[in-house]
């Protein structure tokens, strides 16, 4: 029985209720591989209780047909208010022909996250955007067919004070390049439209990057490439520490400007994320003006490219149609300001200095950069590439010139070459 029989079956099935689908989908099962098993015991074991009509995946989806080659990268958008993928729930058992050519199988999702019954949908745990190349035919709500396979992905994490939308222009330019990729934008816990998602404390690294391992064991996807700026570096390294070994592929993870172990502030004059933080809890919940928020910042003695890249948090509070103008921060900012205060203690260098096999670390520092990299971070760093290659892994240190903190606003291109490399040669 093929794929799209099966289906019709399956919708045939639903008006008898639930029970009658569990033996329905079971005895369809036991005629299949062991792989169809598994995803059947994960389909039924994701929902306690009687559950509504089944949709077809494909229903809540407007399918197009491939675009043509000029045309732009597909974008999905999943903001809190949608509840767009219902069926990414669904687990799928798959038996890769890429893992079992490796005596060591490696992935970055926590199976037990992605069949816990109390995980709501994609959407309400966070923001996020999803970019697909133009060759990309996969979708988490068709995970029945099985004929597709899942692209390769990677996901982008930004850092204090910032959004999904940072990686937004240079996110898109790396669909253009390598249109067999798909690419998951994050708004963190606090940040971005995830400041609506009420989230529980402690706001740390940790606990960040727990949510983001919940996202993708409910999107169903395995990263390939982890991709972290600044605080969001922090995250990745957390995201490999926390994630279930043993994983069944290789994972390369970026740490755009960050060190694994306490913070150094730079030289006095430049833009400290602990004093920008301190000087916008001053300011009210809601302005009259984005300019005028600019000038307060640069008087405050913050450059104007810091000060410009905070309003972008702000959003307008009226109708559209409304002739007052006025704007709120999208931010929590009492919560980033626990997760900042975690991002400066927090030490992960274990993660790097014991890093499990298939793992590799690419550490980016900005030739400008907002943080003292002391020589003992470098040391270390040089140190752990020497011991990750004997144990399967790999660590590597890449300097990224002409560019402050903000690496993929002062050079996006020098970046863009740098990170090309990740996504060379790799099919889904």
């Amino acid at each position: 029985m093929n794929y799209y029989k099966f289906v019709e079956i399956l919708n045939r099935h639903v008006s008898a209720g639930w029970a009658e689908l569990s033996r329905l989908l079971f005895s369809w099962s036991f005629r299949h591989s062991c792989s169809t098993m598994s995803f059947l015991s994960n389909f039924t074991a994701s929902f306690p209780g009687e559950r509504p009509p089944f949709i077809p995946p494909y229903s809540q989806f407007n399918l197009h047909s491939l675009p043509p080659i000029s045309s732009r990268p597909t974008i999905r958008i999943s903001p809190p208010f949608q509840d767009t993928f219902r069926v990414s729930q669904i687990g799928v058992g798959r038996s890769s022909r890429y893992s079992r050519k490796r005596s060591v199988c490696m992935t970055l999702i926590n199976e037990r996250l992605g069949r816990d019954r109390d995980i709501a949908d994609p959407s309400s745990i966070l923001a996020y955007e999803l970019v697909q190349g133009k060759l990309v035919k996969w979708s988490s709500m068709v995970v029945l067919n099985r004929s597709i396979p899942e692209p390769p992905t990677a996901v982008l994490l930004h850092g204090i004070l910032g959004s999904r939308k940072n990686w937004g222009s240079f996110v898109r330019r790396l669909a253009q390049e390598f249109p067999t990729w798909q690419f998951v934008l994050v708004d963190l816990r606090c940040h971005g439209d995830s400041a609506s998602i009420k989230k529980r404390g402690p706001h740390t690294v940790a606990s960040t990057a727990l949510d983001v391992l919940k996202l993708i064991a409910q999107l169903r996807i395995t990263p390939r490439v982890l991709i972290g700026h600044s605080f969001g570096g922090k995250v990745v390294l957390s995201m490999v520490e926390q994630a279930a070994k043993p994983l069944p592929r290789p994972v390369r993870a970026w740490v755009l400007d960050a060190t694994p172990g306490k913070v150094r502030a730079g030289q006095d004059g430049e833009d400290h994320p602990r004093k920008l933080i301190s000087f916008l809890r001053k300011l009210p919940k809601e302005v009259s003006s984005k300019r005028d928020i600019v000038n307060a910042l640069i008087q405050e003695g913050f450059s104007k490219d810091v000060a410009q890249w905070v309003v972008t948090n702000l959003r307008p509070t009226g109708a559209a149609s409304s002739s007052s103008s006025s704007f709120s921060w999208v931010f929590d900012l009492e919560g980033i300001s626990e997760m900042y205060e975690s991002y400066e203690e927090t030490n992960l260098w274990k993660v790097v200095e014991n890093l499990p096999r298939g793992v590799h670390v690419n550490f980016l520092k900005a030739e400008r950069s907002l943080h003292r990299w002391a020589l003992e971070d470098l040391q270390r760093i040089h140190a752990a590439e020497e011991s990750a290659a004997d144990e399967g892994g790999g660590v590597e240190m890449h300097v990224l010139e002409d560019a402050g903190h903000w690496v993929h606003a002062d050079n996006p291109d020098g970046l863009f070459r740098i990170l090309s490399f990740s996504f060379k040669g790799v099919k889904a």
